[in-house]
């Protein structure tokens, strides 16, 4: 490499180290330099070289800093690459030496450098550490005092904070005064924020550790503090890969919450700042929610991103249970503009003058002074358009009027302080047209943006996604292009188009290549993460193998060894992992498998079972987003969730399953299912299971793990009890997770570096479309969160709408260095900003908003004074009550009054009391809640559409009350929503429930009068409110409202409701049953309208539909249809048939049949269905319908016939085709299996294997496999053992020991002698007592017996023993079957006797090879097969016909059972192209199309879909065939020797000419082909209709089956060793 290029390497990667709003980028930068040949040799060489170079001395002045700057910031980023430094050092001072002047700044960086290797050397330190300070020493608030720069405050709380004494510094909002200076405003609301979120977080934890201390009995689960929730018994399942980055899934209790309704409750919401700690406290983990679910939150899982910092510590956390708290507080809003704050440049802070200084003369925008001449024609009213051109706006005279411009006066002077002052403040009350000035304002700027814009966009920043929303759709009427919406958070599809991550797929291909490359280097990482990942999932679901937890059990206490010590037997009712049956030592150990364990699980979850049976599912209800639910709404700006294909989660699904069967031995999920009966008769029930599951499941959720000091001390672990040993597994359990973690470290880091990478290519995505847009739209917390973006577009001119409900710190971060002009549009008297902490909001004026201050300080603003929404009696309530002067628009009187109702404005009074929720501060009234539904529901019924009302309330348990009683049929289309979430929106009818009612008077935030002006300003005709007016009137504001309502008569104990059609009937509703008065909303009168049909209206009183356009007439209909005078049959209101459908008789006019047909029908075209006799076909005479053919109709003569299976066929003779191809049989099989169980299969079918529950057993264990799968053998020692002897092999496999022949020596309960043998169970009997069991026989013989424990029947042991036939097999060939027991009316299969083990254990052993020879070939084999008939076809046929065939062949997953069928196919369609071939060269005319006919019905035949080749199909196939081939023979026969001139078959071969000799060859050939085709017509027969009692074993021990066609007098080989099989013998 050359100097040259070193030196323009250095001086770009200089250049490239300054940008720093690209962190991840610039790390992975870094990380290159770090690792590549360019630092490690090639700079280090060319550093070395600079001094001897005398000729190029003067260039390195400014390329020694660049070298500098390099190595300082790769030091920075990773410290251990310092070996740079040395060599620098001297070539610097060797270039002094030489006399080349060196920078000053090039000196100050070495130094930098050497202090920081120097620190870098010393422990604990690192290459950045900011220490935290505290922010009060003193513990008060001093007024202007500086107690340090705000900049060097983290945004996160410390421990040292959490745990100090010390309260912290802060200055309240000043809302009457200017601030010192531009420092002491950030550090104000630096601190006033910061203070917000974390109060609630230190107090809580400060809460909890008093708690703690105190306690006696353990830590209390309940706090005093709203404001935090705590969650014990936290633990990390594992990390997961999202596209923010690596979120890790929480598991906590869920036991406290289970009265927590998910859905409506804040807790754990997106977004929602949560801390965990191991130790008390004193170590901090800080993550945010970033996806929760309901139904995960029921289960105690959330998910989680940690910061950069605590993600450090986690990797070295050496635990995994923690203690959760959380704050409700949005962390992500506050953290970007607390960032954004200390960003904030004091000396270009956007209107310093009039923020803070607070100087009340406010300056036009600065672009004016270029130019103030606008093009106003796009705003005037239509008419006006042509008389208004360009306008200087400083000139007020130049101005055109309020007419012109279609507005009233305060909305004129609205418009000219937006566009002649830097700063406006437009306060718009109630109705008074904000959004239409706003619009005005916005269409005038971005008609003249060439004044003002400089290619930068206008930003608009709504407080609400509806609020933003509704604005752009107003801009995009007369903008169809240049919007970006940032946020996916819309809900309006006109928008859709204009979303930022809709603009972000159209971006240069540098940006589209760079983040593939990122999406495929995040997949790779992926993959690495990904077991690990699965491992620690599967290590949570249930519990794990042994051999997965040997490394992390002591090895010095050798309890690896002592836990597989135990000899106890044990009976296994779990499937392991859900697939293994091996009995686990961990299982035994643990107790699972234990009567006792199941028992005390029991007893532990009855209380939860209790809990269970009593939660009810949730009622049907509209759809309402309730609070939770759109706060999320709110907060969520961009899904970053990964988006996976089904494939993939299809693939992870099967890794996820594989895994959990190879580490498991018992997964959870898997003890539901139903076990089966012990030895001793006890069966475990479906309830008692989940009583187990739960039972195990709070065993390995618990946070108490052994010591290591305890663990030390335990010797064996058997030793134990039950608690320690779970106590110890869970040590041994953590350690394995905190290995995974471990390993999950390096790439859980690299993921996240890559994804900092992609969140900088995102950026510069969004940068590229944002400077190119004309208007961007933002939340505020659109705004906070992209404020680095807004630095860089730098937009000259902000609107900000809803101003007054936003935090002044988030106003101010959403503003750039380049901002000229800013307009802010709200209306403080409503809705304000909203502080977590209320003592910041009541004391510090914390919830003074920017617009608000401003006001009070006296800077110019305009307010809007004439409403257009409300009818003049509801603007009433607020004038003079909040605002001192409103006007009514001339276009409310308009407003037409409320049909069925005496007045559009009421208040109802009641005195019922409310009810408070147990898990928050909401409350909801019953009372109220159902007289508002009846209401909306009397409303509906007048005719009003469920758009035109709305239900506000002012609790969000009222909102959860009020859609239990609205079913969805009835209510669909009502808007329900709290009083704050319906701030901008309007509807013609509102019904309001203010809820509180209570003997304490207490009215909650009603007493606001900002709340209740919202609540009273959303009705355009009607507003309807229920409430305590004693209690509310205590309040001066409702006090006074109240005073005003009583004076107009529109409060009341009773809402009047009025007929519409009857105005005289009145109905007086103090509650929701008066309602009942009015059912259909009228009165109970009769209708008795007369409707089109003569009918009257049978409902009662109703005003909707008049006319009766829609009412359906329920009565018969009476119109006549024919001229019989048949009625119509239908209701009244549906339309009468056209054709009489009355059914009469009718004599048919050819056979005299009576029939019954359709009055409309013609008996001369209906086809008879009389019953005939006829003479069929098929020589059977039988009823046919008159019209019918008989040669057409299919015979219905059972067919009898004798099938090959021996059962009589029970088909028909058009089914079974005359008896040539009969219908499968459907008799049951019934043969017995291997197994010794019966086929329950048809018996046409293969007798599939057997599918009931498997009999085998040992004293281990059982399985619990179905009974044809093949056993998992049992590896623990055998049981047979007596103190003659004992067998020294496994338990399946066959006993090294002969039977005892010593009689038992025990005594029986009776007090006689056992007459059993030694070592085996004692038979239920005695020799004395119970004279029947030895009968005649000579009692000196003192005979021994054996009891079967299949049957229990006695069998004297001599017999037994000769019927077991022991030793007497050897070298022969033998059918595989268990033996029977000998009392011929019993023939039980003898499974389980430890004295004839080793007989049964062979037997056994065998059928395990039968079941596996069964369950089909390899795939190789299958794979081999398939390419011989593939190949046999394909030169065999090209006959298109049989393209299914070809299908069929190349289909994957084919089964050796599917190889034999098509086999069969293949074979018979080979003789049918040969008779095809024969039949189309010599045959013609009538016999030709008669065969074809016969042929292709014997091709439909063999490719049928349900062809299995059963004995009864090959027969018929067969019998079929011959009969085609003899027909082919007899045609061609005849036709040689039909009358000719010269008969063929008649001439001597030597009297034949040429001619005649080829076809005289022809025809023997063909004759020939039949005579071949008829000598091999018999198919081969697939071996799956071997029958399972025709397996055998040769005399070398293979297994082989003899099929039923072969018989039992034929001789066959063995298919393994070749050798002579079958025959006689067997």
């Amino acid at each position: 490499m050359s100097q040259d290029f070193v030196q323009l390497l250095c001086s770009v990667l200089c250049k490239a180290f300054q940008a720093r709003r690209v962190s991840g980028t610039l790390q992975h930068l870094v990380g290159m330099v770090k690792d590549s040949e360019f630092l490690r040799f090639t700079l280090p060489h060319h550093v070395a070289r600079m001094a001897s170079e005398s000729g190029r001395r003067t260039q390195y002045t400014h390329h020694l800093d660049n070298i500098l700057a390099v190595v300082l910031e790769v030091l920075k980023t990773f410290p251990d690459s310092s070996m740079l430094v040395m060599v620098l050092r001297n070539s610097i001072r060797d270039l002094k030496v030489s006399g080349m002047d060196v920078l000053l700044q090039t000196d100050e960086k070495l130094v930098e450098i050497q202090d920081l290797v120097s620190r870098l050397k010393r422990p604990g330190e690192s290459a950045s550490k900011h220490p935290w300070r505290p922010i009060n020493t003193s513990g008060e608030n001093h007024g202007g005092e500086e107690q340090g720069n705000f900049r060097d405050v983290p945004i996160y709380p410390t421990p040292e904070e959490i745990h100090g004494e010390q309260t912290p510094f802060l200055r309240p909002n000043l809302t009457s005064q200017p601030y010192a200076s531009s420092h002491l405003y950030l550090d104000t609301h630096f601190r006033l924020l910061r203070e917000d979120f974390v109060r609630p977080l230190r107090e809580g934890i400060q809460e909890l550790l008093q708690r703690q201390m105190t306690a006696n009995d353990g830590p209390s689960r309940r706090m005093s503090s709203d404001d935090i929730t705590v969650y014990r018994d936290t633990s990390l399942v594992e990390p997961k890969c999202t596209r923010g980055g690596v979120a890790y899934v929480v598991q906590f209790d869920p036991q406290p919450f289970k009265g927590v309704r998910w859905e409506n409750s804040k807790k754990l919401i997106y977004g929602s700042l949560v801390c965990l700690s191991c130790d008390n406290f004193e170590t901090l983990l800080y993550a945010t929610v970033s996806d929760s679910e309901p139904k995960d939150l029921r289960k105690g899982r959330v998910q989680l991103i940690f910061t950069e910092e605590s993600r450090d510590k986690l990797g070295t956390t050496q635990t995994d249970r923690f203690v959760m708290v959380e704050t409700t507080a949005f962390f992500e809003a506050y953290r970007y503009v607390l960032e954004g704050l200390k960003e904030q440049d004091e000396a270009h802070l956007p209107f310093q003058r009039n923020i803070v200084d607070c100087k009340t003369d406010v300056l036009p925008p600065a672009y004016l002074k270029m130019s103030d001449t606008y093009n106003l024609s796009p705003i005037v009213l239509p008419e006006h358009r042509g008389s208004v051109r360009r306008v200087s706006l400083l000139q007020p005279e130049a101005w055109p009027t309020m007419e012109v411009l279609g507005l009233d006066e305060s909305q004129m002077n609205a418009l000219k302080m937006a566009l002649t002052k830097e700063l406006t403040i437009i306060q718009g009350p109630p109705g008074t047209g904000k959004t239409f000035v706003a619009l005005k304002i916005a269409r005038a700027l971005l008609t003249n943006g060439t004044l003002w814009s400089s290619g930068a966009p206008l930003l608009v920043v709504c407080f609400t996604n509806h609020a933003l929303d509704q604005f752009l759709e107003g801009i995009l009427k007369f903008l169809p292009k240049g919007i970006v919406r940032v946020g996916g958070r819309s809900s309006s599809d006109a928008l859709k188009e204009f979303n930022l991550r809709e603009l972000t797929r159209d971006v240069p291909s540098y940006l589209r290549s760079a983040k593939k490359e990122i999406f495929e280097e995040l997949d790779k990482v992926k993959n690495e993460i990904r077991p690990l990942m699965a491992g620690l999932s599967c290590s949570l679901k249930g519990i794990l193998q042994e051999a997965y937890l040997q490394p992390f059990m002591s090895t010095s206490r050798g309890h690896w060894i002592s836990l597989h010590r135990s000899t106890v037997p044990n009976q296994d009712g779990f499937e392991g992992g859900g697939k293994k049956m091996n009995p686990s030592a961990i299982m035994e150990w643990l107790g699972i498998d234990s009567t006792v364990f199941q028992q005390r699980a029991t007893e532990e979850t009855i209380v939860n079972a209790a809990a269970e049976r009593a939660t009810v599912e949730d009622e049907e209800m509209i759809d309402i987003m309730e609070e939770a639910g759109w706060i999320q709404s709110e907060r969520i700006l961009e899904d970053v969730r990964t988006t996976r294909s089904e494939r993939d989660e299809a693939t992870e699904r099967r890794m996820m399953a594989a895994l959990e069967v190879q580490m498991l031995a018992l997964k959870i999920d898997h003890t539901e299912r139903q076990a089966e009966p012990s030895d001793q008769g006890w069966e475990m029930q479906r309830q008692q299971k989940r009583h187990m599951r739960d039972s195990i499941r709070k065993e390995l959720d618990r946070g108490s793990d052994m010591t290591e000091a305890e663990e030390e001390d335990v010797v064996d672990v058997w030793l134990l009890s039950p608690p320690d040993r779970w106590r110890l597994y869970r040590l041994w359990v953590a350690r394995y997770r905190m290995e995974l973690r471990s390993k999950a470290l390096r790439p859980t880091e690299a993921y996240q570096r890559v994804v900092d990478r992609l969140d900088d290519v995102q950026r510069n995505e969004r940068i590229y479309v944002l400077t190119k847009a004309k208007v961007v739209g933002m939340t505020t917390t659109g705004a906070a969160k992209f404020r680095n973006l807004l630095q860089e577009v730098q937009p000259r001119l902000v609107i900000v709408e809803e101003a007054a409900q936003v935090l002044e710190a988030h106003t101010i971060t959403a503003l750039s260095a380049a901002c000229e002009h800013l307009i802010l549009i709200g209306d403080h008297q409503q809705l304000r900003p909203s502080a977590t902490v209320y003592d910041l909001g009541r004391n510090y004026d914390l919830e003074v908003s920017m617009f608000e201050r401003l006001i009070k300080m006296d800077l110019p603003y305009v307010r809007l004074n004439s409403q257009h929404r409300m009818k003049p009696n509801i603007a009433c309530l607020l004038t003079p009550h909040i605002y001192a002067d409103l006007k009514n628009h001339p276009s409310v009187m308009d407003h037409e009054d409320i049909t069925g109702l005496k007045t559009n404005l009421f208040f109802l009074e009641h005195t019922y009391p409310e009810e408070n929720m147990k898990d928050g501060k909401s409350h909801q009234n019953q009372h109220e809640a159902m007289f508002v539904v009846a209401l909306c529901r009397y409303l509906l019924l007048q005719d009003y559409k469920p758009q035109q009302i709305t239900i506000l309330t002012t609790y969000t348990a009222q909102l959860l009350c009020l859609g239990k009683l609205m079913p969805p049929p009835s209510f669909k289309g009502v808007t329900v929503k709290t009083v704050d979430k319906y701030q901008g929106e309007e509807n013609d009818i509102i019904l309001l429930s203010l809820v509180r009612s209570n003997a304490e008077g207490k009215v909650g935030f009603l007493k606001i009068p900002n709340r209740v002006c919202v609540a009273l300003s959303r009705a355009k005709k009607a507003l309807y409110c229920i409430c305590n007016s004693d209690m509310l009137g205590r309040v001066k504001l409702w006090a006074d409202i109240f005073g005003t309502l009583r004076e107009k008569g529109e409060i009341g104990t009773a809402l009047t409701l009025r007929c519409h059609n009857h105005p005289d009937r009145q109905v007086e509703a103090s509650c929701a049953e008066d309602f009942e008065q009015a059912p259909e909303g009228g009165c109970t009168l009769d209708c008795d309208f007369s409707l089109e049909c003569g009918h009257p209206c049978t409902l009662l009183c109703h005003p909707r539909d008049p006319e009766h356009k829609e009412y359906q007439c329920p009565e018969k209909c009476a119109r006549f249809l024919c001229d019989l005078n048949h009625k119509c049959p239908l209701m009244c209101h549906l339309p009468c048939p056209k054709k009489c459908t009355v059914m009469v008789e009718k004599t048919m006019p050819e056979c005299q049949h009576k029939q019954m047909l359709h009055c409309h029908q013609d008996p001369k075209k209906f086809a008879c269905q009389g019953p005939c006799q006829k003479l069929l076909q098929c020589g059977h005479n039988q009823l046919v319908p008159c019209h019918q053919d008989p040669e057409t109709f299919a015979c219905q003569e059972p067919c009898q016939e004798m099938l090959k299976c021996g059962h009589a066929c029970t088909g028909s003779c058009h089914s079974c085709h005359q008896g040539r191809y009969h219908s499968s049989c459907a008799q049951r099989c019934q043969r017995l299996l291997i197994c010794s169980h019966k086929c329950k299969g048809l018996c046409d079918s293969d007798c599939a294997a057997c599918r009931r529950p498997c009999e085998n057993r040992c004293v281990h264990s059982k399985c619990k496999h179905p009974c044809g799968h093949p056993c998992t053998p049992c590896t623990k020692p055998c049981a047979w053992q007596c103190p003659h002897q004992r067998c020294s092999k496994r338990c399946h496999e066959p006993c090294d020991r002969p039977p005892c022949v010593h009689p038992c020596d025990k005594i029986l309960d009776c007090g006689h002698a056992c007459i059993g043998i030694c070592g085996e169970k004692c038979p239920n009997g005695c020799r004395i007592c119970d004279a029947t069991i030895i009968g005649t026989e000579d009692t000196t013989r003192a005979n021994l017996y054996v009891q079967l424990e299949d049957c229990g029947h006695l069998v004297e042991s001599t017999a037994m023993d000769s019927h077991m036939g022991t030793g007497d097999d050897e070298g022969k060939q033998v059918a595989i079957r268990l033996k029977d027991c000998p009392d011929p009316k019993c023939q039980t299969p003898i499974r389980n006797n430890l004295r004839y083990g080793t007989q049964i254990k062979s037997i056994l052993t065998e059928m395990e090879k039968v079941k596996a020879k069964r369950s089909g070939c390899s795939q190789t084999e299958i794979a081999e097969k398939k390419k011989t008939l593939r190949n046999q076809w394909m030169m065999s046929s090209q006959n298109s016909d049989y393209m299914n065939i070809t299908l069929e062949l190349s289909a994957s997953r084919l089964m050796m059972k599917d190889m034999s069928v098509l086999e069969n196919k293949i074979a018979f369609l080979e003789k049918v192209e040969t008779l095809k071939r024969i039949q189309k060269e010599h045959m013609s005319g009538d016999q030709a199309l008669r065969f074809e006919g016969r042929l292709k019905k014997f091709v439909m035949w063999l490719l049928d879909l349900r062809q299995k080749f059963t004995d009864q199909q090959v027969w018929d196939l067969q019998r079929e065939l011959k009969e085609l081939i003899l027909l082919a023979d007899r045609n061609i026969r005849f036709k040689l020797l039909a009358p000719s001139p010269r008969p063929l078959l008649l001439i001597k071969p030597s009297q034949l000419g040429q001619d005649d000799m080829i076809q005289h060859t022809e025809v023997k050939q063909a004759l020939k082909s039949l005579d071949d085709l008829l000598q091999h017509s018999k198919v081969i027969v697939s071996a799956i209709q071997m029958k399972p009692d025709h397996w055998y074993r040769c005399h070398k021990g293979h297994v082989y089956a003899i099929s039923k066609c072969e018989g039992a007098a034929e001789s066959k080989r063995c298919p393994d060793c070749d050798g002579a099989a079958g025959g006689s013998r067997e």
